[in-house]
């Protein structure tokens, strides 16, 4: 498995320090950041998903607990929309670069939009996905919004 991807170039590039998390990917598991912290031996409230999101049919992103479930309305109200639904997975992935399950917000093909939950907020460091399957980035939450440019907002139900 590469250690270096879009995601950790960006992180590079911007002299934002973070620390690296592998784990055996299971691609048939239901749920792929509970399978992730799980794997990581970590609170799934400690792991963060990606989601690719349209909000009046623009793309955008949230970034959510991998145990909680983003509400389209918040999503919507956080980047100062009217209405959000969660894109096609093949649409996220041809978006993104990144295939399902590897998805993270950092170092897509296109800069969008994105919203990271207020509860990140609540640990010294997160874990998000780190641009491919069984990698995870450890980073400070402060760090991923300076990375991201991102809003803070609660974004679950």
């Amino acid at each position: 498995m590469s250690k270096t991807t879009p995601a950790t170039q960006a992180l590079a590039k911007a002299g934002i320090p973070f620390t690296l998390a592998h784990y055996d990917y299971d691609p048939n598991a239901e749920r792929v950041g509970l399978q992730a912290a799980e794997a990581m031996g970590v609170s799934p409230a400690e792991v963060f998903k990606t989601l690719m999101a349209e909000l009046d049919g623009k793309p955008v992103c949230a970034i959510v607990p991998s145990d909680e479930e983003v509400n389209m309305k918040k999503l919507a109200a956080a980047l100062g929309g009217k209405s959000a639904h969660m894109m096609k997975p093949a649409d996220a992935e041809r978006l993104t670069g990144y295939k399902v399950g590897g998805i993270s917000p950092l170092g897509q093909r296109k800069p969008v939009p994105v919203a990271l939950d207020e509860l990140a907020t609540l640990y010294p460091e997160i874990f998000i996905n780190g641009g491919q399957r069984g990698l995870q980035i450890r980073i400070n939450a402060d760090d991923l919004v300076k990375a991201l440019d991102c809003a803070i907002a609660d974004l679950v139900r």
